[in-house]
């Protein structure tokens, strides 16, 4: 059984051993049906973080003297923070070179250290990833953000990266809505990706998941509307991870 990380609640830690990761190929009934696997974005999915990093993008902005409305920072929070700033910048009509990314995107991270401690899990994710361990459905993060700010969001959820399947952005060529982080999530699962099940805040999410043709979730917790998510192609769409807990038999396939 692996060890209990340091630093967590008796709830938290409790995820930990039932996160096993999935017996390989030759070693699975071939009469019992696969499951479903679950690829959950972080932010704005499972902690509720989206309007700390729509701050610290500000305030990094601010930083070099970029004027742009929170509204607008908002809308492209789910895309990688490379893609993220030329798609601002593009707005603005400004180009952005090499040098003014990477300071953008140290700035941010550095903004978002000064706000973490505000981040909490959204209602429900520790128990929705609870009940998939305990009903041995595979799981796993893929999140646009490094480790150097998603980091701080696994521990508010009590998510150890070392024991259970995270992928970030700088594990990835592309990130959202590109399906890299989705496509690589459902390998290290061994579970095709067509068999997967993407949950996600962000339209960028289900543009990725459709790319990849995995099944499309949304979320209204990090403050897309349904008609968005449903448009860009979720075919479910709930409030947060406690009202998919709650109607977990609408989506997921059984295990056994």
């Amino acid at each position: 059984m692996p060890a209990r990380p340091r630093g967590l609640t008796d709830g938290q830690a409790a995820l930990f051993p039932l996160q096993r990761p999935s017996p390989p190929p030759s070693e699975r009934s071939m009469e019992t049906p696969l499951s479903n696997a679950f690829l959950f974005d972080l932010d704005g999915t499972l902690v509720d973080s989206v309007y700390q990093h729509v701050l610290a993008w500000r305030e990094a902005l601010d930083h070099e003297g970029i004027a742009l409305s929170v509204w607008r920072i908002h809308r492209k929070i789910g895309m990688s923070g490379g893609l993220f700033t030329h798609q601002l910048l593009r707005e603005i009509d400004k180009d952005v070179g090499p040098d003014m990314a990477e300071r953008l995107r140290v700035l941010h991270a550095e903004a978002y250290q000064r706000l973490v401690h505000s981040v909490v899990p959204l209602p429900g994710a520790s128990d929705l990833l609870k009940t998939l361990s305990e009903q041995n459905i595979p799981w796993a993060i893929a999140t646009s953000g490094r480790m150097e700010t998603a980091g701080a969001n696994l521990k508010a959820l009590g998510v150890d990266p070392d024991i259970a399947t995270v992928v970030t952005r700088d594990q990835v060529q592309h990130a959202k809505p590109d399906p890299d982080l989705f496509v690589e999530a459902a390998r290290r699962l061994d579970v095709p990706i067509e068999r997967s099940i993407v949950v996600g805040d962000s339209i960028w999410d289900m543009l990725a998941a459709a790319r990849c043709r995995a099944l499309g979730v949304g979320f209204l917790s990090g403050g897309y509307g349904q008609n968005e998510l449903e448009r860009a192609g979720a075919l479910r769409v709930y409030e947060d991870p406690g009202d998919l807990l709650h109607h977990l038999d609408e989506v997921a396939s059984r295990s056994n």
